[in-house]
Formats: C-alpha cells, sequence, structure tokens
C-alpha cells in the first residue's frame, strides 16, 4: 500500500479516534503543530484555518474549560452529554479534512462515516466508562482517569505521526474491545442508577 495513502488513514484515524475523547485539544494541537512546523509537519490544506490566531485562542479557552470541566465528578458526565453532538461530527469533519477528498462526493461520505464512527466509539466508551467511575463517591479515580485522558491522546497523535502501521494496529484492537465492553459498561451503570434512584425512592 502507498507510504502516503497509509499515513493518511492513520492521521485521519487518529483525529477521529482523539476527538472522541479531546476534540478541543485535538483542534488546538492540529493548529498549533501547522503553526509552529512540529516535527516538521504541516496540516492538509483544509485544516489550516485551525492555526489562524483567532481560532487558536478559542480552542485554547476550550481546552483549558473542559480540562477542569473534566475533572469534577457528575459534571464531566454531563458535558459529555452535550459533547455527543459536537464531538462526533467534529471527529467526522477532522477525518474528513486529514483524507483531503477533495472532490468526490463518495469519498467525503466514506471518510465523514468511518471517521464519525471511530469518534463515536471512543466517545461512548469515555462516557461511559466517567459514568461507572462516577459511581464511586471520591473524586480521585476521576481524576486520575482524567489526567490518563490527557496524556493517551498526546501519546496517540504522535504514535499516528511517528509509526503509522502500528497506531492503525492498535486502534483495530481498541474497536474490537469498544464492542465487546461496551454493553457491559452501560448495564453496568443501568443498574447502577437503578439501585441509586430505588434507593433515594420515597416510600409510598
Amino acid at each position: 500500500m502507498n507510504t502516503d495513502l497509509i499515513t493518511s488513514l492513520a492521521l485521519a484515524a487518529a483525529l477521529a479516534w482523539a476527538s472522541g475523547i479531546r476534540l478541543y485539544a485535538v483542534l488546538l494541537l492540529v493548529g498549533l503543530a501547522h503553526r509552529f512546523h512540529w516535527f516538521g509537519w504541516q496540516a492538509p490544506e483544509s485544516l489550516e484555518v485551525l492555526a489562524h490566531p483567532y481560532v487558536l485562542a478559542a480552542t485554547t479557552f476550550l481546552v483549558c474549560a473542559e480540562f477542569f470541566a473534566d475533572k469534577i465528578p457528575w459534571f464531566d458526565s454531563l458535558w459529555d452529554a452535550v459533547h455527543t453532538f459536537i464531538r462526533i461530527p467534529g471527529g467526522a469533519l477532522l477525518a474528513i479534512g486529514a483524507l483531503a477528498p477533495g472532490d468526490s462526493a463518495a469519498w467525503v461520505v466514506v471518510a465523514g462515516l468511518l471517521g464519525g464512527s471511530i469518534t463515536a466509539g471512543t466517545h461512548f466508551m469515555k462516557a461511559g466508562g466517567r459514568a461507572a467511575i462516577n459511581t464511586s463517591p471520591e473524586p480521585f479515580t476521576n481524576w486520575t482517569a482524567s489526567l490518563s485522558e490527557d496524556a493517551t491522546v498526546l501519546g496517540g497523535l504522535w504514535l499516528a505521526i511517528a509509526h503509522p502501521l502500528v497506531f492503525l494496529a492498535l486502534l483495530i484492537a481498541f474497536l474490537a474491545l469498544v464492542a465487546w465492553i461496551l454493553p457491559k459498561v452501560w448495564r453496568f451503570i443501568g443498574k447502577s442508577m437503578r439501585r441509586l434512584f430505588g434507593s433515594t425512592a420515597e416510600p409510598r
């Protein structure tokens, strides 16, 4: 397979994957990497707007807001719920931009569907994991999970650029894990919520 195609696929998949966890951080990192030529890297033409000073200022503010919002138990789950409608289309658009499909409408649709599906997988895995963690009253597990997600996004994006084949292989394994574990996570959350509301319901 063509090396450039592998690199583009890995970048598109990585941006979609990371957007399900930290969309605003992805937007900021892409913009900064292009503006300051980190590792000699340049963003595809369709993503160059992320390097505009006004866009960088906006994404910096949003990154700071998400950093603190994500550390507050239960508020982070509300944040995740709202961002279901932001992260998934955002990840799809980033995947389209990274693959630079040009004028091919079919390729745009394929790139968007794949990118959106990857983003949805990571988003629901993150949201489900956080909701499960929030059933515990102490905040430290939440903080640890949040900081681990920050580090994972940085490491994943670096791996996609430095070793695209390795990233793609790990992504396939991750998506298989998501398909297996996500239903179990949401069943656990459902049972926990029923116990919680059942125990707080007033007796008739």
